[in-house]
């Protein structure tokens, strides 16, 4: 990891794991009327306040998980979660918006995923429909569903372990039960791969339309991990690690997978170049033609070819968007 980047780490430390903060204009439930009452004296309103302080607490949110409370609308909530490594969502940010019902905590949060149109896991759906137990918006026993007790902290870190983990294939219950059958393993594999992909398009999203009150936060992520992202497609592209650390199988084999994770760097190269200032991103190796891509303070890129060995200089857009423009016709 390069000196700038672990400079970059520095922004994110400095980003509150909890703040109240004027009301999110792109929340999703925003347009919904206010379910709870605002007068301090209320059960729900004093049970709110004591959750606020829990996700306040400085050992209780995760590292990776950011909530954002509003004083004026305190029934609604934001929260980001960074994806965990070893999964097929690491380094990607993902947004919920909350809504507390006026008999909060008797029934459960709403939960919306913010999904840029994304199925990305078999629990959060293009809609942004989220499927877990615990908020009663999927089966499970008794001990798995939502009780009184129950806590935006534990959906939270209930999403985090259950949702975006490893093995999203495996969500589904009837396919758990056939995990070990070779094809199965096969289609998880390539699944994993697939969801890194949709990860990726989620931040390009993501970097283009920050949520409201996350905007330098996103800004101080990407300029932080967009390195490493592009250094993990890389790998996976050529087949030297799997997506959430799997074993190697046929997976690069799969040119459609393959295809896709060139295409989505290339992608991601575009999307980060207002973020990385510093580093230089090696895009080559044995089999690539294209071969260096480096960010400089004028903004040139320099790329080698194999057929001629020379090097040219064009302005990083102009190369990186000519790219995509050949790909994407």
């Amino acid at each position: 990891m390069g000196s700038g980047t672990v400079e970059n780490y520095a922004c994110i430390i400095d980003f509150p794991h909890f703040d109240i903060v004027p009301i999110a204009t792109d929340h999703h439930y925003l347009g919904s009327e206010q379910s709870v009452d605002i007068n301090a004296s209320s059960p729900v309103h004093r049970h709110i306040m004591k959750e606020w302080k829990i996700l306040e607490g400085a050992k209780n949110l995760p590292d990776s998980i950011y909530v954002q409370a509003y004083e004026t609308r305190i029934d609604l909530m934001r929260a980001v979660i960074i994806g965990s490594p070893g999964t097929p969502y690491h380094d990607g940010l993902f947004i919920f918006d909350i809504c507390l019902p006026h008999d909060y905590p008797n029934q459960p949060p709403k939960v919306h995923y913010i999904s840029h149109g994304y199925r990305l896991n078999p629990n959060l759906y293009e809609i942004g429909k989220v499927c877990l137990s615990l908020i009663n918006t999927w089966r499970g026993d008794e001990d798995e569903m939502w009780t009184p007790k129950s806590t935006i902290l534990q959906t939270l870190v209930s999403i985090q372990g259950l949702v975006l983990n490893d093995n999203p294939y495996f969500n589904e219950p009837y396919i758990s039960e056939h995990g070990k059958r070779p094809e199965i393993v096969n289609i998880f594999i390539i699944y994993n791969h697939n969801a890194f992909i949709l990860s990726c398009k989620s931040m390009i999203h993501i970097m283009r339309n920050p949520p409201k009150n996350f905007e330098n936060f996103v800004v101080c992520h990407f300029r932080a991990r967009a390195g490493l992202i592009l250094a993990a497609v890389r790998d996976y592209e050529k087949g030297r690690m799997m997506v959430g650390m799997i074993d190697q199988n046929s997976v690069d084999s799969v040119e459609t997978v393959k295809f896709n994770l060139w295409r989505i760097r290339l992608e991601l190269v575009i999307a980060f170049s207002p973020y990385i200032s510093v580093a230089m991103i090696n895009m080559d190796d044995e089999e690539d033609d294209d071969v260096v891509v480096k960010t400089r303070e004028n903004d040139d890129v320099v790329v080698k070819t194999e057929e001629n060995g020379k090097k040219h200089k064009k302005g990083v857009w102009s190369k990186l968007i000519g790219f995509a423009k050949c790909i994407w016709k």
